[in-house]
């Protein structure tokens, strides 16, 4: 099949999504009302509540939910062949990961921009919120340090990778303040942030040519843990204008403009998808995926389709800054959609590499050889030009970075006299994931320590004011000390398969903790919106949980893992049992109730 004809069929789909479902969830669902006070406007304190412009917001949200998920796990998922991915990317966007973010965004910034977990206490119950503030934080921290180690797998030792992540700060402050201090000029800033990216991005590949400069941004492992645990602090305790917002920003400009790129390149190039649309590996047994394509298709791609981790930031970052309800649905549905034309052009990118090449990849190097004499007809090809021309060992890079990064340089070398430079794309495809990555990082340090600032209030009081320095300073320090270890110590490595089964039971209870509050709305059959996707991924995420736990953790005596999958889904189970009782008690009641917002609701519940 060729690459071009599902680049228009996505961009058909997603169009059709956001024009008629999007706009059907916005004025029948959610009842989005541009009269409504939001946060930013009722809370402002110049800090974390603050009115942005939406296309500044839109830009810091999607850089924030677009971390290694997008990247990653659909290259990880070309092992089923092209269709499995292409289907679940396409149909879960729309009617799932859109519907999700879109939910959680709206539910958050009617209950004063709070977490999940405190939407949970007050619509079912303390009980179930406490329990839901102790899973969004386990998760938070396993993701965290997760993406992290993608982060410095993507940058140690690569000095041009480094330069031009650290010089998007000082780029980021600068327009931070113009955009603070100067009227109406976001246009500007805008303007000036572009050029200073490029430049430093073409004078950063000229300047790690100088010895002295290369070896000053060849950084190892180590440090480079310590320096993105500094970082995620630093973005968690300045204010939200001065660095994280148009940090997010500024990289929106490089990550969709890498896919525009590739999307341009495919146009130029017209490849063929080498992968078939279905592999022998649908049953399992696969090198890169150990299980079946269902239900694993829809674990092993998250973030394209439907995240957890996005109910993270849609409950705390982005509902503080949103100024007018009604862009809920450009913020949250657009970017979903944006997110997921990003993880299908990660699917082209592996695909349009030789089957042989993809496995040759991403095949661990002590299982190849017995590979190779199982599936004979998937030797590499194309491989040893690549690492001649990239002057990298490609063999054995498993992951899905290096896949990813291989398949966009040869979509990029295959334009005339191109061929030459492919290193050159090769490091900045790496670069272009590093970029990724980090943006999901700082956001999710700032709402981790919200939500920890929260749990700590039930107990000292003091730090539920989110004005008190002392208390901002000390959650900052204790949420990113926690993720920060398992980074710098490796430990994260061993327990990283649990991120996806963890993920997307987050994004289920998020689904399902908000349709218990559009009942409580007289939402009716609208609620079904919500809930048919969020039942659907609680059942399938303890279908994959199970299979992990029965059939790879415990035959290979992993019981610490194990242990970790079987509480994490006991914990969401609560939360779900106790929704469901919740959505039953509220089915016997009829609205007499007006809340704060006007409406007739069937209960009220406080802010």
């Amino acid at each position: 099949m060729n690459a071009l004809t599902l680049v228009f069929v996505a961009l058909l789909v997603l169009a059709i999504g956001y024009r008629f479902y999007g706009l059907f969830l916005a004025s029948k669902v959610l009842r989005l009302n541009a009269e409504v006070v939001t946060p930013a406007v009722e809370f402002a304190d110049g800090r974390d509540y603050v009115k942005t412009n939406k296309n500044v917001l839109f830009g810091h949200h999607f850089a924030a939910i677009a971390a290694a998920g997008p990247l990653v796990g659909p290259v990880l998922a070309a092992q089923f062949g092209y269709l499995p991915g292409t289907l679940w990317i396409l149909i879960g966007c729309v009617l799932a990961g859109g519907v999700h973010d879109m939910v959680v965004l709206f539910a958050s910034m009617r209950h004063k921009g709070q977490s999940l977990a405190s939407i949970a206490s007050k619509e079912i119950g303390p009980v179930t919120g406490t329990i839901a503030g102790v899973a969004v934080l386990f998760i938070l921290i396993l993701t965290l340090a997760g993406l992290s180690l993608a982060c410095i797998s993507a940058m140690h030792e690569a000095s041009w990778s480094l330069f031009t992540v650290i010089i998007t700060m000082p780029i980021a402050i600068i327009m931070g303040l113009i955009m603070r201090y100067r009227k109406d000029s976001v246009t500007f800033a805008s303007i000036l942030g572009g050029i200073l990216l490029i430049v430093g991005i073409v004078g950063g590949h000229n300047l790690m040519q100088i010895p002295f400069l290369n070896d000053l941004f060849h950084w190892d492992v180590s440090t480079i843990s310590i320096a993105i645990a500094i970082y995620g602090f630093l973005a968690s305790v300045l204010p939200i204008w001065f660095l994280l917002v148009p940090r997010d920003y500024l990289s929106t400009y490089l990550k969709i403009g890498t896919i525009l790129m590739l999307a341009v390149g495919i146009i130029f190039v017209h490849p063929t998808l080498e992968m078939p649309a279905l592999t022998e590996f649908i049953h399992g047994g696969g090198p890169v995926i150990g299980g079946p394509v269902l239900p694993f298709i829809f674990i092993v791609i998250a973030c394209g389709a439907i995240s957890g981790f996005h109910a993270v930031i849609a409950t705390g970052t982005t509902p503080k800054m949103i100024g007018n309800e009604k862009e809920i649905l450009f913020v949250g549905y657009g970017a979903m959609l944006v997110e997921g034309f990003v993880a299908l052009m990660a699917l082209i990118a592996a695909c349009t590499l030789m089957p042989g090449d993809y496995f040759a990849i991403n095949t661990p190097t002590a299982g190849y050889a017995q590979f190779l004499i199982d599936n004979p007809h998937l030797h590499t090809v194309d491989l040893p030009h690549f690492m001649e021309k990239i002057g990298v060992d490609l063999q054995g890079r498993t992951g899905g970075a290096v896949s990813l990064a291989v398949g966009m340089a040869h979509i990029f070398n295959s334009i005339p006299y191109m061929d030459e430079i492919m290193a050159y794309w090769y490091n900045f495809a790496i670069m272009f994931e590093a970029v990724f990555i980090l943006t999901a990082i700082d956001a999710g340090t700032r709402v981790g320590r919200f939500f920890l600032q929260e749990m700590l209030g039930s107990v000292i009081p003091r730090f539920r004011d989110k004005d008190w320095l002392p208390g901002v300073i000390v959650a900052s320090f204790l949420f990113t000390f926690a993720w920060g270890y398992l980074v710098y110590t490796g430990n994260v490595s061993s327990i990283w398969p649990l991120f996806g089964i963890s993920n997307q039971l987050l994004a289920a209870c998020g689904l399902i903790v908000c349709t218990t509050m559009l009942l409580r709305m007289d939402r009716g059959k609208y609620a079904l919106c919500a809930a048919v996707p969020g039942v659907m991924m609680a059942l399938i995420t303890f279908w994959a949980g199970y299979l992990q736990v029965a059939n790879i953790y415990i035959p290979a005596g992993d019981y610490l893992l194990a242990s970790l999958a079987i509480i994490a889904m006991a914990l969401m189970l609560i939360v779900f049992i106790s929704a469901f009782r919740k959505w039953y008690e509220l089915s016997k009641k009829v609205p007499t109730e007006t809340d704060f917002y006007g409406e007739k609701v069937k209960e009220l519940v406080e802010r």
